[in-house]
């Protein structure tokens, strides 16, 4: 009785399906349905994606997570002898919302100072993004990885003991 129940379910939802309009395959996209066209942009075609040479003493690394969520942000900046952030890098595994900020963070950090950069507020990104009350995260995650790199690259300027105790 139950399996033949099941059968008939199983032929109308395919009459169903098979009797709905289809709709072309770029109006089902998450994105264009859900984002708004700024966080799209962003999420196609991402500025700035890659790594810097964490290693290096005038980049700075922040590495952020949200474990709500599950995104993972990093971020890195180059600063140049005068104190200018003179490249950004980014790498997020994330929604959209998170890959759109993470790369507008990095097109904002690039031509300001260290001390400029640490003005950028996360309410900033989520208004330049139009991002809604939910994604907010996002935006915080791309604030505190600016925070994070801008932190590292200033620990690497301190002298260490040991060359403190060579002079």
């Amino acid at each position: 009785m139950a399996v033949a129940g099941a059968g008939r379910l199983r032929r109308a939802a395919s009459a169903l399906l098979l009797q709905s309009p289809r709709l072309p395959a770029r109006e089902l996209s998450a994105p264009a349905r859900l984002y708004h066209k700024k966080v799209v942009d962003h999420y196609e075609n991402p500025r700035n994606v890659g790594s810097l040479d964490k290693t290096s003493k005038n980049v700075g690394t922040g590495l952020v997570g949200a474990p709500a969520c599950g995104d993972v942000m990093k971020l890195q900046i180059q600063v140049d002898e005068k104190g200018k952030i003179v490249d950004a890098r980014f790498k997020t595994f994330g929604c959209g919302s998170a890959i759109a900020s993470s790369s507008l963070a990095t097109e904002w950090v690039k031509g300001k100072t260290v001390e400029e950069a640490l003005t950028i507020k996360n309410t900033d990104i989520a208004k330049e993004l139009c991002l809604p009350p939910v994604k907010l995260h996002c935006s915080m995650l791309a604030e505190d990885a600016i925070k994070a790199a801008l932190a590292d690259y200033k620990l690497k300027q301190e002298p260490k003991k040991g060359d403190a105790e060579k002079k």
